[in-house]
């Protein structure tokens, strides 16, 4: 099971990364000096170990380049930066030095809380990693609409994700491919000259700079209840125009963390969606994506995505899900909520990928 490092761990710099002949992500058990061997007995059956890299100090100042590979702490994955952006962070973990109450839509009080700069990175995940992540981590996080033929079709980037800085644990290697995407080569070459040796081609530039308004985060809202942390990142996707009238889409990324020691299981979700039109609805459903994960000391994390449409542009969001402890007690952890707003330059959305 790929499973981080705790969070204050830093990887001595000449430690190799070694990760299953699989393609399994790498993780700390398999953290191996070279001058250690495991025998036929401890390793796993009809799997061998291989080097991927060396672990990088991890950048406490400053952001990773393109082209940086690294390993995710949480999850697990080997993947490459693709470029960053910078968010706004509400952490409403954080207490501010002068506490305002105020009434928000929501319909309660909540704290006030101004927005941090925060580095996230837009990565490739490596598709050998993928199938070992699935049950923990969507790896269909960026979604686009479709064509106009149908306002509700939505096409996926399978492993393009995005990753928070203290998330990444930087590595090298030598190897010119390290990556196995089928974006890998389309947006990357290798250049010996350069540190890291992974640059960006041109296709890179021309598709973020066609897709910008839909592949940039720009706010990341963050809250922690009972030690289960909440983190959302909502996205605008575009407009489209059904029964003469306007439908705005949004994409929503959550990661639901487990920060204490217990086990808990996700049962329910509880949605409040506000319209700009006056629109107030409730969602209520079993688990999340159809499943109901279970977040343990071994598995910490889940994160999938979803999306939410109004007929107005711009709304709010907000709720609570609802975990269940190993003795049968039930607890509601508070979802922050966040603004659906849509882009002020209204563009029409992407009808698919050109190179």
């Amino acid at each position: 099971r790929a499973r981080g490092p705790p969070p204050l761990w830093e990887p001595p710099p000449a430690r190799h990364l070694r990760a299953l002949g699989t393609g399994r992500a790498a993780a700390l058990p398999l953290l191996l000096p070279p001058r250690r061997h495991l025998s036929s007995r401890n390793r796993p059956e009809g799997k061998v170990l291989e080097t991927v890299g060396v672990f990088e100090a991890p950048k406490q100042h400053g952001k990773y380049e393109t082209g940086q590979l690294f390993l995710h702490s949480v999850f697990g994955y080997r993947g490459i930066v693709l470029f960053p952006w910078q968010a706004r962070l509400y952490d409403r973990d954080v207490a501010s030095p002068v506490t305002e109450k105020s009434e928000n839509v929501a319909g309660h009080g909540s704290k006030e809380v101004k927005g941090k700069t925060h580095t996230y990175y837009q990565v490739l995940i490596d598709a050998r990693d993928c199938p070992h992540i699935s049950q923990r981590s969507q790896t269909e996080a960026v979604t686009f609409l479709a064509n106009h033929d149908d306002s509700r079709a939505l096409y996926a980037i399978p492993g393009l994700d995005y990753v928070s800085h203290e998330d990444i644990l930087p590595y090298s290697s030598t190897d010119q491919v390290p990556i196995q995407h089928e974006l890998f080569e389309r947006f990357l070459m290798y250049d010996q000259t350069k540190v890291p040796p992974f640059v960006a081609r041109d296709t890179l530039c021309a598709w973020q700079e066609k897709n910008h308004p839909w592949l940039e985060l720009s706010d990341v809202h963050r809250e922690t209840t009972e030690n289960i942390r909440v983190t959302v990142i909502p996205f605008y996707m575009g407009m489209r125009e059904a029964q003469n009238s306007h439908v705005y889409w949004w994409r929503y990324c959550i990661r639901l963390e487990n920060l204490d020691s217990e086990v808990v299981q996700l049962r329910e979700r509880h949605w409040r969606i506000f319209s700009l039109s006056g629109t107030l609805e409730t969602v209520r459903g079993r688990g999340v994506v159809g499943r109901e994960p279970v977040l343990s000391k071994e598995q910490p994390a889940f994160q999938y995505s979803s999306h939410v449409s109004l007929q107005a542009s711009s709304g709010h969001m907000w709720g609570t899900f609802r975990f269940e402890r190993p003795d049968g007690s039930h607890f509601d952890v508070r979802i922050p909520p966040f603004s659906l707003e849509s882009n002020k330059d209204e563009k029409t959305p992407p009808s698919g990928l050109h190179w």
